[in-house]
């Protein structure tokens, strides 16, 4: 049976108070990291950007911070998760961030994309990423 093993990450933005998770959890040779909102790391407390395309950049920092702390790499997302709160008009937005992030058109994540109704701390955007440890 395959050891977990549970990470948590001290610069990227913590879980709140009334939420207990790890950032993080790898199983074998396979990371799945939970879902990240648009919390700037450096400063929890600060209230989230306004549009969607700094959000997305804020999530993107978090993940990158723990996939750093785990030992993996964003190239090697198997899939990504993401949910937004207003799925039409904040798709092309996302997707241009998104799109500096996974930039290599051959090393693509598989992704699933859904409006949701509310995310935490009325955040526009939240992702979340399985990633292999690969070469």
């Amino acid at each position: 049976m395959p050891t977990l093993r549970r990470i948590f990450v001290p610069n990227a933005a913590p879980p709140p108070a009334t939420a207990r998770y790890a950032h993080a959890v790898e199983i074998g040779d396979i990371l799945h990291v939970t879902g990240q909102l648009p919390v700037d790391p450096d400063n929890p407390e600060a209230a989230l950007p306004a549009s969607i395309e700094d959000q997305t950049d804020l999530v993107f920092l978090n993940l990158n911070r723990i996939l750093d702390a785990a030992g993996y790499r964003l190239e090697n997302t198997a899939f990504a998760r993401i949910y937004l709160s207003n799925f039409d008009r904040d798709y092309a937005g996302l997707n241009q961030v998104y799109h500096r992030h996974f930039h290599d058109q051959d090393r693509l994540p598989a992704r699933t994309t859904i409006g949701a109704a509310k995310l935490g701390r009325s955040a526009l955007v939240e992702i979340d990423l399985v990633v292999a440890r690969a070469n």
